[in-house]
């Protein structure tokens, strides 16, 4: 929304989104319109609302901790056929709508189109448009993974999905492409810009950890996430320079305190969103180089 007031926000001709980014990619590729819903998709809900805790099923053999049950429904509210009819749209004009997912039995990252899902015609595109969203936000263990339907030569099989973020904390395109080639084939020399929004910190946290399996189990997942991040940030600097694209990123500040008290915390996420929409009005969210390599904002 600060980037929208400021007055410089492009039209993106690509959008991509992973794990909680995959719920804020469908309101950013439509534009300035969608502003107050993706605010109120970030800002609105408590955990109580987006989750439902099943421990003791999960601990007994279950597939996960918790049913994100409420957490569907809260993208069905918003992701409806309209919604979809207007991606389509935009789909038509040649943007694309990029989602990550990671198939857990084939351990490979998965990026669906949307706006082919979206202008498909298929009765259940809709359906389909709404669980890849709800995969990609499938933490495992967490959540549980969202069983997808799929024909292969000509059979029916059942793939295993959860969130992007197993595989890619970020996405665009396959690291080995390489443009020069093909717009010198096309002769065109097009001025291509990438801006990423990480949501999360990418400087170290000290917390004094509770020496019990779950402490530690947990501490060490989410070190693991943000190193793994840190490192998908690099390799898509590295695409960049070579594919001659200007690199802009932008993350949570390490002095931004995390005041959070649960998962979803409302009121630390609404403070947390009104920092990203002070930071578009001023311009001033973006580095031109992966953190650690150059200077910080």
């Amino acid at each position: 929304m600060g980037w929208t007031s400021r007055g410089d926000r492009p039209e993106f001709d690509i959008v991509t989104g992973v794990s909680v980014g995959a719920l804020t990619a469908p309101f950013a590729f439509l534009g300035p319109r969608y502003d107050k819903a993706l605010k109120a998709v970030h800002t609105t809900y408590s955990t109580d609302q987006l989750v439902k805790k099943q421990f003791v099923r999960g601990l007994l053999g279950g597939e996960s901790l918790a049913s994100n049950a409420p957490l569907a429904r809260v993208i069905a509210a918003y992701i409806d056929e309209d919604f979809i009819r207007k991606v389509a749209h935009e789909h038509s004009r040649g943007r694309r709508l990029l989602i990550g997912t990671t198939n857990l039995d084939a351990q490979r990252p998965v990026v669906w189109n949307m706006g082919r899902i979206a202008s498909s015609g298929h009765p259940h595109a809709l359906q389909l448009f709404r669980n890849v969203l709800l995969a990609s936000a499938a933490i495992p263990a967490v959540f549980p993974p969202v069983h997808i339907s799929v024909h292969v030569e000509g059979q029916l099989h059942e793939e295993m999905h959860v969130d992007g973020g197993t595989t890619n904390q970020v996405v665009l395109f396959p690291m080995q492409i390489r443009s020069d080639g093909t717009d010198a084939k096309l002769g065109i020399r097009p001025t291509r810009r990438l801006y990423i929004v990480r949501n999360g910190r990418v400087t170290p946290e000290f917390q004094v950890v509770k020496a019990s399996t779950l402490a530690i189990a947990g501490r060490s997942i989410s070190t693991l996430i943000k190193t793994q991040g840190i490192g998908d940030l690099y390799q898509m600097h590295a695409s960049a320079q070579r594919n001659g694209i200007d690199y802009n990123l932008a993350y949570i500040p390490g002095d931004f305190p995390d005041t959070s008290t649960e998962a979803f915390d409302p009121i630390y996420m609404a403070r947390l969103f009104e920092l990203g929409a002070k930071l578009g009005r001023s311009g001033g969210a973006w580095t031109k180089t992966p953190p650690r390599l150059g200077a910080h904002p």
